[in-house]
């Protein structure tokens, strides 16, 4: 009986550490004519690769509370999915799964994780890529490309077509991309250096900093974040922005050729750097307006603050 009482607490401590290890996977299979590959991994890192050959390939180790590993083709698309059971979907003491996926470029990929992180690279047909609290790093897309998660970071690099790149609170570093770019905020932070000449960004409280090159339209709109953007606009071309709080500031390269009009609503402040015109107060009220052109005046630059600063240059 003694030596019962002292075996017990050291089998209840082992049955009560979780293991550490899941099931390792290597399986592959021909693409054939499917033209889609979707995957979903609750939590874990998942790091999916385009390369010149005709296989898809799964490889690593699956959460060490999953199930099993989906793996099949269901009509035009190769399902790959760690099959997690539904009172296995909290987290604590849990080892994610650690994958590697490798198929061809060409394939239009979609994948979807709550605390997944997800490396995706080198893909020429389009991506879709949602999470939750998991990190994205992406580079070497082309075509329509979606990159969303909540409360995790994206970090992006040489993407190009139509792209929309979104996080709640996280932030968003986005370098080197191409083609008409979107991206939304909340309260995280975006820095992008871009030649994309169609750009959307919003955000609530998070800053935004904008590198860009030759642009036809730029919009732009905060609740209480700080813009800042240097770029050359084209003939014709757009910008318009808009804040309560937050300062916007505009650094043209070029020689700009446009019609401006700036206002303050509630006592903001408008800084002219381009010419000698100086906004007006309004006679009754906090209000300000400045209208003035440059060149031409071919494009158009709108900006409008409740009580933030405007500044161009």
């Amino acid at each position: 009986m003694r030596s019962l009482r002292n075996f017990l607490p050291l089998l209840l401590l082992i049955t009560a550490i979780p293991s550490v290890a899941g099931e390792r996977v290597d399986e592959s299979m021909l693409l054939g004519n499917i033209t889609n590959v979707s995957i979903e991994n609750l939590r874990g890192e998942v790091t999916v690769i385009g390369n010149s050959g005709d296989t898809v390939s799964v490889s690593g180790e699956l959460d060490n509370k999953a199930e099993g590993l989906t793996f099949e083709k269901s009509g035009s698309r190769i399902i790959i999915k760690v099959e997690i059971p539904n009172n296995s979907h909290s987290g604590w003491g849990v080892e994610g799964s650690d994958l590697t996926i490798v198929m061809p470029k060409h394939v239009r990929v979609s994948f979807k994780g709550v605390s997944s992180n997800i490396n995706i690279s080198h893909f020429t047909h389009g991506s879709e890529i949602q999470t939750v609290s998991g990190d994205i790093n992406a580079k070497d897309l082309m075509q329509q490309i979606e990159l969303a998660t909540v409360s995790g970071n994206i970090e992006s690099t040489n993407l190009s077509g139509k792209l929309r790149l979104s996080s709640v609170s996280g932030d968003i570093h986005d370098r080197n991309s191409s083609g008409r770019a979107l991206f939304k905020t909340v309260s995280g932070n975006l820095t992008s250096s871009s030649t994309a000449n169609e750009v959307s960004a919003n955000s609530v409280s998070g800053d935004i900093e904008l590198k860009l090159a030759k642009v036809d339209e730029l919009i732009v709109s905060t609740v209480s974040g700080e813009f800042e953007s240097q770029l050359s606009l084209n003939e014709n071309g757009l910008v318009k922005m808009s804040s309560v709080s937050g300062d916007l500031m505009v650094d043209f390269k070029n020689e700009v050729q446009a019609s401006f009009n700036l206002k303050t609503n509630a006592g903001g402040n408008i800084v002219n750097g381009l010419t000698s015109a100086k906004a007006r107060r309004a006679k009754y009220g906090p209000s300000s307006k400045l209208s003035f052109e440059t060149g031409n005046a071919s494009g158009s630059v709108r900006a409008s603050t409740v009580s933030g600063r405007i500044e161009v240059k």
